[in-house]
């Protein structure tokens, strides 16, 4: 599995990127932001990247953000969500719009993205509002631990990690992601949250 990306970009498409990595030209598609940011031939990125295979590609995904792919996977999980209309969504909403909208069932803005109808954004509310709710506590850990910008990247995994196992073990989302934010702390390893989580419990 590839994981991330870094490289300088040495074409750009519609819809993807050539990324050169180490002599190795990885096509990437990416949001539409990302073209607009970063779609210039000889600037280097860094790119959180999920990749599909089926039968008859191998396609890879790139996001500047951890929470994009991760949103970008959650998509993907949800009826009638494929990776073209996962990412008009991050392309046209973005990360925090998107999770608003659904988690305040506002269908009329899910509606306004290219290819959503009533009923595909009907389905998405009643699919994805529980399972979006740890983004919204992940960011709101972030915010309460006042934890530095540059360390995200760190603490992000550890909470998605120990939300997981939490729901692994029977939790509910909201539940296991109120869990594990309510006890993490800079620097505990996700063991270490699972551990206090239910200790607190």
């Amino acid at each position: 599995m590839i994981g991330q990306l870094t490289g300088t970009i040495v074409d750009v498409f519609l819809d993807y990127l050539m990324i050169d990595v180490g002599g190795v030209g990885y096509e990437v598609f990416v949001p539409a932001s990302i073209l607009t940011r970063c779609g210039e031939v000889g600037q280097r990125v860094t790119l959180y990247t999920h990749l599909i295979i089926r039968e008859d590609a191998h396609s890879l995904y790139g996001f500047e953000e951890r929470s994009a792919k991760a949103l970008f996977r959650v998509l993907l999980k949800a009826n009638g969500v494929g990776p073209k209309l996962a990412m008009v969504i991050l392309s046209t909403m973005g990360v925090s719009d998107f999770i608003q909208a659904v988690t305040l069932q506002d269908v009329a803005a899910l509606t306004r993205l290219p290819g959503v109808g009533k009923k595909t954004a009907e389905r998405l509310v009643i699919e994805l509002k529980d399972k979006l709710s740890q983004f919204d506590y992940l960011d709101r850990a972030i915010k309460i631990n006042s934890i530095d910008e540059s360390r995200i990247t760190l603490t992000v995994p550890v909470l998605s990690d120990a939300i997981s196992a939490l729901v692994a073990l029977g939790y509910k989302d909201p539940e296991a992601a109120k869990m594990a934010t309510m006890v993490y702390k800079e620097g505990l390893t996700c063991e270490d949250v699972i551990r206090l989580a239910l200790k607190s419990s």
